[in-house]
């Protein structure tokens, strides 16, 4: 009887698709937290703070200051605000893209918060006034100052996708791929059985 060729590059291998829906399942699911996250602190911002000077906590460390942003950080583009819309709709269409051929949870991890916080702000871009994909972005935290002269006044949507990009920078640093290879010093990828082949190889 001759046995079944084992999966090479480029084929995928019997059940591979479940580690795939896992990895799907994961993002899907820390996307809807980050953006339910964003949507219910920039409710409460807006029913909170609206009229109100500040709120210092943690000595000054944080302050809660509500705000528009009709740009990027430090108001970077306000006068373009139709432009951000469409990068996130560009964005949102290459996480699904990625999503394809996602099976590393790590990975999935990152895209869901990047994909979360991206939905967070595209809402407010579409949603909010003065217009459909000119709407202003609320933001309400401020760093060691209560106007964001120290650091720009954030939201979580913007937290959420600052945390994706420096876990995905993690992730290419460690060599880790989205379809849950790891690439190894040489720089060939190598998935978990072979590595754990050439373990049992030393200790013989």
């Amino acid at each position: 009887m001759t046995a079944a060729p084992s999966a090479g590059p480029g084929r995928t291998e019997p059940g591979d698709g479940k580690p795939r829906r896992r990895a799907v399942a994961i993002l899907a699911g820390v996307a809807l937290a980050a953006l339910l996250a964003d949507l219910v602190t920039k409710h409460l911002a807006l029913a909170a703070l609206t009229g109100r000077e500040p709120v210092k906590l943690l000595g000054g460390a944080i302050y809660l200051s509500l705000t528009r942003n009709s740009g990027a950080a430090w108001s970077i583009g306000a006068d373009h605000t139709w432009v951000f819309p469409l990068i996130t709709i560009g964005v949102v269409g290459w996480i699904v893209w990625m999503a394809l051929r996602l099976r590393s949870l790590p990975w999935a991890v990152c895209l869901g918060l990047v994909l979360g916080g991206a939905l967070g702000n595209l809402t407010d871009r579409i949603f909010r006034a003065p217009s459909p994909f000119h709407g202003h972005v609320v933001d309400m935290i401020s760093l060691f100052d209560p106007y964001g002269q120290v650091w720009p006044v954030f939201n979580l949507a913007d937290s959420s996708l600052v945390c994706g990009v420096l876990l995905a920078v993690a992730l290419e640093l460690t060599g880790r791929q989205r379809d849950g290879r790891r690439v190894g010093r040489d720089g060939d990828p190598a998935d978990a059985s072979a590595t754990r082949d050439a373990d049992q190889k030393e200790r013989a």
